[in-house]
């Protein structure tokens, strides 16, 4: 070693240079721009993490509470590792939680993705698992700046609020009461065993045939579903209508006293009515057996009544009397049958046949046949 460096001055001299030099250096590197920040160990990547290829981009999730989720923590999709937390900080002007994430570029999730805060065991890390929607519903592709808003986020249970829960059921949340319901469960089932079984045997043939039937059932609650969806395309014509029975439903609540009279007054108009009908009840009877009989013969007269009464409409000119009358006179014939022993006077001898009586030119009209048999015929 020199002497030089052997003096105190000369060391203090040194160590001060090399002071200064450090602290051109920092404020160097302090105002260059382009360079990565560094604020904290939390931003240096975990060994073993998953593979950002070349192009990742990023999202951001909207969650109400994000636990003990850390950055850095793993981003995955059915339990793939294909990306990582990047921040965590608080949703400006409001009190959720807002994740930015950064995803492979190769990885293709659906623009309204969901996102939920899982843990990968009972007292494993947590990370963020996507996941598409429902089959058929997945709609665009989440790209660079998108962001999951709180809606389609949540979270598992913390281990804490499953054993909170547990300590609350296991200490004063009905534990104690179980041995009472089951007691009082075995008295009220005791000597019902059949009826039980009866009942389950019921139970079991509903159920088998609610599944039959569940078609229909969804037929059913499909054309429900579409009878709401044609209601709310005409919720205005509903709604008009509704306002128009409004001044009627008035009219009624004004109404209301004359119509409990109303029916009160019909309810003791039908107590008369059966009264009078059980007090006349035998006279009514007596009445229909009374006119059993003329029902009767109106039934045997048949078509008689009917000819009847049209003679009874056109008299004295029938249809029948019409057809004698033949220009200016009137011939009427007649078909008499006597009795048994009838005698006639004078008495009748039936002309030969191919004769005509004396005096009698021939006749205008043909003339009925007289039989011998008492039958009259007189012009």
């Amino acid at each position: 070693m020199s002497p030089a460096l052997r003096r105190p001055g000369t060391r203090a001299v040194a160590g001060l240079g090399a002071l200064v030099a450090a602290g051109v250096c920092f404020a160097l590197v302090a105002t260059t721009t382009g360079l990565p920040s560094f604020s904290g160990i939390d931003q240096m990547p975990l060994p073993g993490g998953a593979d950002l290829g070349d192009q990742p981009y990023e999202i951001t999730a909207e969650f109400g509470d994000v636990l003990s989720l850390a950055p850095q923590s793993s981003v995955k999709v059915n339990d793939v590792a294909v990306g990582r937390v990047t921040k965590i900080s608080l949703t400006p002007g409001s009190w959720t939680a807002e994740v930015t994430m950064q995803v492979n570029g190769k990885i293709k999730m659906p623009a309204n993705a969901y996102a939920h805060l899982e843990q990968s065991s009972l007292l494993g890390e947590k990370y963020v698992q996507l996941s598409p929607p429902a089959e058929g519903t997945a709609t665009g592709s989440l790209a660079d700046g998108d962001r999951i808003p709180l809606v389609r986020t949540n979270r598992n249970p913390e281990v804490e609020e499953v054993f909170g829960a547990l300590s609350m059921l296991l200490n004063g949340g009905g534990v104690a009461q179980l041995k009472t319901i089951t007691t009082e469960l075995n008295k009220a089932l005791a000597g019902q065993e059949p009826q039980i079984r009866s009942m389950l045997s019921r139970v079991d043939t509903l159920v088998t045939d609610l599944d039959t039937h569940k078609e229909d059932i969804t037929d059913a609650l499909d054309g429900v579903n579409r009878l709401a969806a044609t209601l709310a395309t005409r919720k205005q014509d509903v709604g008009t209508v509704l306002t128009g029975l409004s001044p009627g439903l008035k009219v009624l609540e004004k109404q209301r006293g004359s119509l409990l009279t109303m029916l009160s007054s019909l309810d003791t108009l039908s107590t008369v009515a059966v009264d009078t009908v059980d007090k006349s009840k035998a006279d009514m009877i007596a009445d229909l057996k009374a006119l059993a009989p003329t029902l009767t013969a109106l039934a045997d007269s048949g078509k008689d009544l009917p000819d009847s009464l049209q003679v009874l409409l056109t008299y004295p000119f029938t249809d029948e009397v019409l057809r004698g009358v033949k220009g200016d006179y009137l011939n009427v014939y007649l078909d008499v049958t006597a009795m048994p022993g009838t005698q006639i006077i004078p008495a009748l001898t039936p002309p030969a046949a191919g004769t005509q009586q004396k005096g009698s030119a021939a006749l205008p009209l043909p003339l009925p046949p007289v039989t011998a048999s008492g039958t009259e015929g007189t012009r």
